[in-house]
């Protein structure tokens, strides 16, 4: 994986996370969204100076191989 993709992944990532973290209670979600407008911004820009804006499958390529999908082992089923 090259730099500019890992720092795309990387941005995604920690979007991601944000977004999870923020939205997780749902009586904080209207004044937590104002915490996302950096990590969306930190993301947009990664993915346009790698120059795959509007390319999500090959993106979703590179985050799956910096953090494959949980199995549902990970999961906790049987």
């Amino acid at each position: 994986m090259t730099e500019p993709e890992l720092t795309a992944a990387r941005a995604y990532l920690r979007l991601l996370q944000t977004a999870r973290a923020a939205l997780a209670d749902p009586e904080r979600e209207p004044a937590a969204l104002p915490l996302l407008t950096a990590p969306m911004a930190e993301a947009d820009t990664a993915l346009t100076a790698l120059g795959m804006a509007g390319n999500e499958a090959e993106f979703f390529r590179l985050v799956a191989a910096l953090r494959p999908a949980p199995t549902p082992a990970d999961r906790g089923a049987a």
